[in-house]
C-alpha cells in the first residue's frame, strides 16, 4: 500500500504550498492544493493510512531547508539592498516527498539573533550571523482514513530542526503524537530550525586554511594518530589531531572570521572518508585502521556559503598495510579504463609512453582478456587497463617485413624475416594510405609494421 502525506498550515498559511513534487523515481498520487474557509491555509492532499514502521526512529521526516541573506548597508547605514528569508519544507513519508515554500509574513515565522534577540523586520535588521527560525500553527493531516490514529512519531534527518507540542515551552527531535483527531489532523505544532546562517553576498572572499603552529596557509595536511591493540582507533583521536593542527579562516571588513568546522562536523567528514574507503565504523566511533587514509576536512562560510576543502591525510602507527604492492609501467597504446565487468569507465584514457602504477599481476575480466588493475595512492581503484596496451602481444611474422615510421618512410633499413616473433603493442593504426600497421618496439620511435604480414 502506498503511504502519503497532508501537511497544513494554519491561519494565513505557515507554509505557502506550491504543486507536490514526488520523490525521484517514484510517481505522486493524486493531489490537490486549496483553502479552506475555516481560515486560511494551503495543503497538500495525498491522504492514505499510515503504515508504522516499527524499525523507524520515526514515521514522518520533515525537513525545512532555508536560505537567509543578510541585509546590505552604506556608510551611514541605509538599506542598499533588502536581507530576506526564503526556502520550503520537505515532508516525506513511506517514500513519497511533497514540499511546501515559506511564508515569512503571516506572522507564524519568528526570527530570533545568536543572542536570542528577535529580528522583526528581516529586510533590514539581517546582519550576516547565525539565527534560530521558529515556524508556529503548524498542523499535520492524514486524512480521515487515519482518524484517532495513536502514536505517530514526527521528527528530522536535519539536527538542527526540533518540535513542541505547547507552544515552544520544550523542544524535541522526535514528537510522538498521542492521538490523531477524528480528521486525522494534528494541530498546533511549532518547528524550529537553529544555525540558519544569513549570508553576506557582497563578500567574495574564499575560506582559507592555516597550521596553527606557524600560521601558514595550506592547502593539504597530514596528522599522525596511533591505534591500540589489533588496530583499533576511535574517530574522536582523529578529530582532535585534526583540530590541533588545523583551523580555517576568512577575510570579512579587514579582519579574519574564524571558519574552523566543529567537532561534530569535522567527526562526519571523517566518518564519511571511512565510509567511502570501506571501512566499518561502530555506534561508539571506533574502527580497524589502516596505515594511512584521506579525510576530507570541509569548512562552510557563514559569511557568503562559499565552501573549502582541506585533504588530511592521517597516518596511524599500528594500523593495518593496506598498501597494494604495484609497478610502474610504460604504456606504449592509447588506452582506455575498464571496470571489473570490462565496461570502459567514462572517456579518460591513459597516454603512449606515459607511466601508470598498476598490480603486480594482470587480471582476466569476464570477456577473457587480461588486464592490469590501476593502483593509486598504494589503493586499488577498480579500474583496469589492458595488458596488451602495455606489455604487447607476441606474433609471428608471415612474411618478410620491413619496418614504417610513416605509411611512405620506413624507419630503418632493416628486414624482418618470416618466422621471426614480433610483440606489437595495442590495437592497430590506420594510416594516410589506408593501411592498418601494429606499433613494435618498446620505446617511443616510431617504428610500425604492417598488420597484413602477420
Amino acid at each position: 500500500m502506498k503511504k502519503n502525506l497532508r501537511i497544513v498550515s494554519v491561519a494565513a498559511a505557515a507554509l505557502l504550498a506550491v504543486a507536490p513534487v514526488a520523490a525521484a523515481g517514484v510517481a505522486a498520487p493524486a493531489a490537490t492544493v486549496s483553502a479552506a474557509t475555516s481560515g486560511a491555509f494551503t495543503e497538500i492532499n495525498a491522504g492514505a493510512a499510515i503504515d508504522t514502521n516499527a524499525n523507524s526512529t520515526y514515521d514522518v521526516d520533515v525537513t525545512p531547508s532555508l536560505t537567509a541573506v543578510a541585509a546590505v548597508k552604506d556608510n551611514k547605514g541605509q538599506v542598499i539592498s533588502n536581507g530576506s528569508l526564503t526556502g520550503t519544507i520537505s515532508a516525506t513519508y513511506g517514500g513519497q516527498s511533497y514540499t511546501a515554500t515559506l511564508d515569512t509574513k503571516n506572522g507564524h515565522v519568528k526570527v530570533a539573533n545568536a543572542n536570542g534577540g528577535a529580528v522583526t523586520d528581516v529586510n533590514k535588521d539581517l546582519v550576516a550571523g547565525k539565527y534560530t527560525i521558529t515556524i508556529t500553527g503548524v498542523a499535520f493531516n492524514f486524512g480521515t482514513v487515519n482518524a484517532n490514529k495513536e502514536n505517530v512519531k514526527i521528527g528530522s534527518a536535519n539536527s538542527n530542526v526540533e518540535f513542541s507540542q505547547d507552544g515552544g515551552n520544550t523542544w524535541h527531535k522526535v514528537v510522538t503524537i498521542s492521538k490523531l483527531d477524528q480528521s486525522g489532523v494534528v494541530s498546533n505544532l511549532s518547528v524550529r530550525v537553529s544555525n540558519v546562517n544569513a549570508l553576506n553576498l557582497t563578500n567574495g572572499n574564499n575560506i582559507n586554511f592555516y597550521q596553527n603552529s606557524n600560521g601558514n596557509q595550506v592547502t593539504t595536511g597530514s596528522v599522525s594518530v596511533t591505534a591500540g591493540a589489533q588496530s583499533k582507533l576511535n574517530v574522536s583521536s582523529v578529530v582532535a589531531a585534526i583540530v590541533q593542527k588545523y583551523s580555517a579562516a576568512q577575510g570579512n571588513n579587514n579582519a579574519a572570521t574564524p571558519q574552523t568546522p566543529s567537532v561534530k562536523e569535522i567527526e562526519s567528514d571523517v566518518k564519511a572518508s571511512l565510509k567511502a574507503a570501506n571501512i566499518p565504523v561502530d555506534n561508539a566511533g571506533w574502527f580497524t585502521a589502516p596505515s594511512t587514509f584521506t579525510v576530507n576536512v570541509k569548512a562552510t562560510s557563514s559569511i557568503n556559503g562559499l565552501t573549502a576543502t582541506l585533504p588530511v591525510t592521517v597516518n596511524v602507527e599500528n594500523g593495518v598495510n593496506t598498501t597494494v604492492p604495484s609497478q610502474s609501467k610504460t604504456i606504449m597504446h592509447n588506452a582506455y579504463f575498464y571496470d571489473k565487468d570490462a565496461k570502459r569507465v567514462g572517456t579518460d584514457k591513459a597516454t603512449r609512453y606515459n607511466t601508470v602504477t598498476v598490480a603486480m599481476n594482470t587480471t582476466k575480466l569476464a570477456n577473457g582478456i587480461s588486464y592490469y588493475e590501476v593502483i593509486e595512492n598504494g589503493k586499488a581503484t577498480g579500474k583496469f587497463i589492458n595488458a596488451d596496451n602495455i606489455d604487447g602481444t607476441k606474433r609471428t611474422l608471415k612474411h618478410n617485413a620491413y619496418v614504417y615510421r610513416s605509411s611512405k618512410k620506413r624507419a630503418n633499413k632493416v628486414v624482418l624475416k618470416k618466422g621471426t616473433e614480433v610483440t606489437t603493442y595495442g590495437g592497430s593504426y590506420t594510416f594516410k594510405n589506408g593501411k592498418q600497421y601494429y606499433k613494435i618496439g618498446n620505446n617511443t620511435d616510431k617504428t610500425y609494421v604492417k598488420v597484413a604480414n602477420f
